[in-house]
């Protein structure tokens, strides 16, 4: 993507109503407004809150706000350039159930309240395979504490990945850790039984890997 058009994105997000790109100091000294409050004054609802980590265009986030309008979905991605699409159709279809937040994953325990959270799908992250880059792979200790924090009671977490690495680790170290695997497959597409949503939802890289069959991986987990 040209720098022309990624300035173009970035001044169009700042002018949509469902896009949020708050500054670092701003969630950490925890003047964030919406924290807590997402449901109230934002969303205007009190359906679940369900986020999705690392949204990349945002596919996701909006085909599941219009598969569960009765659910809200916030997607997080630190690249404003790639969701300004997700954004920019949400905003086309008058979907009010679909926002995004540019900011960095780590901060997620910063942005939301505790218990604020029904679930979070994180999609296709980068696995972080090298030993030094362990502390910036999604699943890791660290980043299931933060999850844990702002989930309700019961809350669910979602991991789809092309990794075969990544889907192994997570499954480790959850096992490990005695939290709550409710669901795992390998490759979704070649087993019955994977919810609908995992299967229905293809993002533009997905339909890459499928057309070379790539397998798909699939976890759905409590935190403990």
């Amino acid at each position: 993507m040209g720098s022309k058009n990624k300035l173009k994105r970035f001044n169009e997000n700042a002018t949509f109503s469902n896009v949020f790109q708050p500054l670092r100091a701003e969630i950490t000294d925890e003047t964030f407004k919406l924290k807590g409050k997402w449901n109230t004054d934002f969303f205007k609802n009190d359906n679940p809150i369900v986020l999705e980590l690392g949204c990349g265009k945002g596919e996701y986030s909006v085909s599941l706000g219009e598969r569960f309008p009765e659910k809200n979905f916030i997607g997080i991605d630190i690249k404003g350039a790639r969701f300004w699409r997700g954004a920019k159709t949400a905003l086309e279809n008058d979907m009010n159930n679909v926002a995004f937040i540019r900011t960095q994953i780590e901060l997620i325990d910063l942005l939301f309240e505790e218990n604020e959270v029904s679930e979070i799908w994180i999609t296709f992250p980068d696995p972080q395979i090298k030993y030094k880059r362990t502390k910036h792979r999604l699943t890791n200790e660290v980043f299931l504490a933060k999850y844990k924090k702002v989930l309700k009671e019961g809350g669910v977490v979602h991991l789809k990945t092309d990794s075969e690495f990544m889907h192994g680790y997570t499954l480790g170290l959850l096992h490990g850790a005695g939290h709550e695997v409710l669901y795992a497959n390998h490759n979704v597409y070649h087993n019955e039984g994977a919810p609908v949503e995992v299967t229905a939802i293809q993002t533009f890289y997905e339909n890459q890997y499928l057309e070379v069959d790539k397998a798909i991986t699939y976890i759905r987990f409590k935190i403990k």
